[in-house]
């Protein structure tokens, strides 16, 4: 049986007792993989709302702007899963570059389509290569940490600012869009996510030096367990799920109601103050060193969710509205941290990538069906009744996170053989 094989933490990343923020950045290399990579993920954040305004214009309808969108969350949902494999097998740029120019060419197409009033199915089939081809940034980073701190007490640190970083492009991105499409143009806010894209995307994937590495063995000749046969992650991804489905119902919902009082730029600020709540709970979240088991405090916030949730439905006021979005949002990043971070205990390095972009993938998922889900009761019933979406969606999740949480426990020790920087292959302890 081979030896384990350990790395020495580099003294820039050796962290005390309660790592922080100043010297998670001060890692060597960070920045040059950060800054890109905030750039390229913005589309992500500013694409199904983008959607969602485009279609609504051009149909007048709710549910049909949350069908096409819905679409294009439930194909990335598919594909990201795939699209992170790829990138523990065959490096990160490998899957970078072609997906951010075929992401660019048919979120272009849909963007056409939609402004020529094309029937609905065609809005479907450019929906699919767009979303397919999403680039799953926010996984690809958390990998590069993953590299960079082995064996550090910096990951929970970094795993709190990557939730922060997805929520800080969830304040600019629908403010973004949401200022583009209805104050240039309603096409606009696709094509600046589609610019985004591209040159975010093709800046990031030319940091070659912090990608994870792979070697000649690895393209062929291992054979690569999925991150979906651990019973933890599929847990996780159930969790997630719920998530999503708070990130739709809040998009679709907030939109109809800003629309319905004749107001509808308030839409990105409302949103934009709920996704504020997520970071700067996030913020603190990174800040603490928490006594409590992961699972345990999974539970707890998602618990705290839930019930934050439940009051959506009865806002009748724009004050009111802000201030419950800022609770539920303030709610969702401990849950997505504490996600995150299980994923180091649950999955093998070499298939963490993948791991992470199942969860990303759920998140999609979720949401794609909430925007369906909550553009139909909008259509269909009273202003707000989206807003039931993300009650049932984290009441749910809950359910299923307390049934199975002992799924959750961390795997097995297991010896590891060196396959390159970052991807290892378990080995059973005999």
């Amino acid at each position: 049986m081979a030896s384990a094989v350990t790395t020495e933490p580099s003294k820039d990343t050796t962290a005390p007792s309660r790592p922080g923020y100043g010297q998670l950045l001060r890692t060597r290399g960070a920045w040059t993989f950060l800054l890109p990579g905030f750039a390229a993920r913005q589309p992500f954040a500013m694409l199904t709302l983008s959607i969602v305004l485009l279609v609504q214009h051009t149909t007048g309808s709710y549910g049909a702007a949350g069908a096409a969108a819905a679409v294009t969350g439930v194909s990335m949902a598919v594909f990201a899963p795939y699209s992170g494999r790829l990138a523990d097998r065959f490096g990160q740029r490998a899957v970078l570059i072609p997906g951010v120019l075929v992401h660019t060419v048919s979120g272009l197409t849909l963007t056409a389509l939609a402004l020529a009033h094309a029937p609905l199915w065609a809005l479907f089939v450019a929906a699919v290569p767009t979303g397919a081809s999403v680039p799953q940034v926010g996984p690809m980073v958390r990998a590069r940490w993953g590299v960079k701190l082995q064996g550090s007490p910096l990951m929970t640190t970094a795993a709190a600012f990557e939730s922060v970083t997805d929520e800080l492009t969830f304040v600019v991105g629908p403010l973004l869009a949401t200022a583009l499409c209805t104050a240039v143009d309603p096409a606009a806010g696709l094509i600046t996510e589609a610019a985004l894209t591209l040159v975010g995307g093709l800046l990031f994937a030319a940091q070659k030096s912090t990608q994870p590495t792979v070697t000649a063995s690895g393209h062929a000749r291992v054979k690569h367990a999925s991150a979906l046969r651990i019973p933890g992650v599929r847990v996780l991804i159930v969790a997630f799920l719920g998530i999503g489905s708070v990130f739709g119902g809040m998009q679709v919902s907030l939109a109809a109601f800003t629309e319905s009082i004749g107001e509808p730029g308030l839409n990105g600020v409302l949103y934009g103050i709920f996704a504020a709540g997520n970071m700067l709970s996030g913020i603190v979240c990174g800040a603490i060193a928490w006594k409590a088991a992961p699972q345990q405090r999974l539970v707890v916030g998602y618990t705290a969710l839930a019930l934050a949730a439940a009051g959506l439905w009865a806002a009748h006021s724009v004050l009111v509205l802000a201030a419950l979005g800022l609770l539920v949002g303030m709610c969702i990043a401990p849950a997505l941290i504490t996600g995150y971070t299980l994923v180091e205990d649950l999955v093998p390095a070499g298939a963490r990538t993948e791991a992470f972009t199942w969860l990303t993938g759920a998140v999609a998922l979720g949401q794609a069906a909430a925007v369906t889900v909550a553009g139909q009761l909008e259509d269909r019933f009273w202003d707000g009744a989206g807003f039931l979406v993300p009650l049932g969606g984290t009441v749910l999740a809950l359910a299923t996170l307390l049934a199975l949480r002992s799924r959750l426990a961390a795997r097995p020790p297991v010896r590891t053989v060196a396959r390159g920087v970052g991807h290892r292959s378990p080995v059973t302890v005999d």
